[in-house]
């Protein structure tokens, strides 16, 4: 694979073609008579609450099945058909989908929103959440009828009735894409666009309700893989020698960069309101670099990005899951399916980034808890 840039908010959005979406559901292009538009709206007191997006809000896009588990839903749509499947959501779409991957996430972005709104009523530097998903229209009620349910606010969708909806991601000028689907997760990170993988914990356990943690892995996340290559090509003696002569050179950014600038600038707004020991968002890096050999260059990247990491985490090899349970992140992003794995088996909600030299020497396949839709 080349390179891929990872460009800047401002970038991305001065190089946009197509005009923004004046709608709230500017993909749902026809619907059948049973199912107007106002089917598909949040409760909602007016179509005042509807506006387009505020250039200055970050935008999270997930998919129906990354926020929801709608496991046995795609057994039925593999197994019996589109038109089966459909019908089986319209029988039941005043039963509340569970919980997906992603939810517990999307709950503490809200939670910071609401805190937000405390301290700056007027700001629309807000979390931005859209359902993106390549779900048909008829589906859509059940699934606003779960998101009403669990009271999320997310007033977005974008529902392409089968075909992909990765298009669909730079008109919704969308800062990071979570799906379950790793074929369209792939396609986004090939166009620039940060995003992951979700993989369902393999047990329950409790995630803070006041503060939003997000763990992430260094090389080939944060960072580009360029360090990594080294590793994989020339050994870990090779590596730290490199590291050591490059230590003043920062490291070229990854995939996930542009996610931490985004949580670091909303961290500043509640350190200027003297919020610093209760701000709601919490960043770590987990990396299974050693702090003495090869740690002091990434710290220095951060630096030289003017970027903070609230906990940095050296692992020097040793296996991740144990230190991310006492963590216990809403989300961790790792490139690695050997660190995914780890995590999952611990009851910690991992995120998979396909990006960098790290998926050639290891392949696994979604497990059927990363069903696709």
């Amino acid at each position: 694979m080349g390179a891929i840039l990872f460009p800047t908010h401002s970038q991305y959005l001065a190089s946009l073609g197509a005009p923004h979406p004046l709608s709230p559901f500017p993909c749902v292009s026809s619907l059948p008579p049973s199912l107007s538009l106002l089917h598909l709206l949040p409760a909602c007191s007016s179509f005042d609450c509807l506006q387009p997006k505020p250039q200055n809000a970050i935008t999270v896009a997930v998919s129906s099945r990354a926020l929801f588990d709608m496991v046995k839903d795609r057994k039925i749509y593999e197994e019996e058909g589109v038109e089966t499947y459909v019908k089986y959501q319209e029988e039941n779409e005043n039963l509340p989908l569970n919980p997906g991957p992603a939810f517990y996430f999307v709950k503490a972005l809200e939670q910071v929103n609401a805190r937000l709104r405390e301290l700056y009523p007027k700001d629309e530097e807000l979390f931005d959440i859209v359902l993106m998903t390549n779900n048909h229209a008829q589906v859509g009620v059940r699934l606003i009828n779960s998101i009403n349910h669990y009271g999320l606010s997310i007033e977005r969708f974008c529902m392409t009735g089968g075909e992909s909806p990765i298009g669909y991601l730079t008109a919704y000028l969308t800062n990071l894409y979570l799906s379950a689907d790793s074929e369209k997760v792939q396609e986004a990170i090939e166009a620039g666009i940060a995003s992951a993988t979700m993989f369902t914990a393999n047990k329950d356990v409790p995630y803070s309700d006041k503060q939003l943690r997000v763990a992430f892995d260094g090389d080939a996340v944060l960072f580009s893989d360029e360090s990594e290559q080294i590793v994989k090509e020339h050994g870990l003696d090779r590596f730290f020698e490199h590291e050591q002569m490059n230590e003043n050179k920062p490291l070229a950014q990854g995939p996930l960069k542009g996610f931490l600038e985004d949580l670091g600038k909303l961290q500043k707004k509640f350190y200027a309101k003297n919020e610093r020991l209760d701000c709601p968002i919490r960043t770590y890096l987990v990396t299974a670099r050693s702090a003495a050999s090869s740690g002091a260059r990434v710290l220095k990247t951060l630096r030289s990005w003017g970027l903070e990491i609230d906990e940095a985490l050296f692992l020097a090899g040793a296996p991740k899951g144990p230190i991310l349970v006492k963590i216990r992140p809403h989300i961790f992003f790792d490139d690695q399916m050997f660190h995914i794995e780890g995590a999952q088996q611990l009851g910690t909600v991992a995120a998979h980034v396909p990006y960098g030299i790290g998926q050639k020497y290891y392949k696994s396949k979604p497990k059927d808890d990363t069903v696709k839709k």
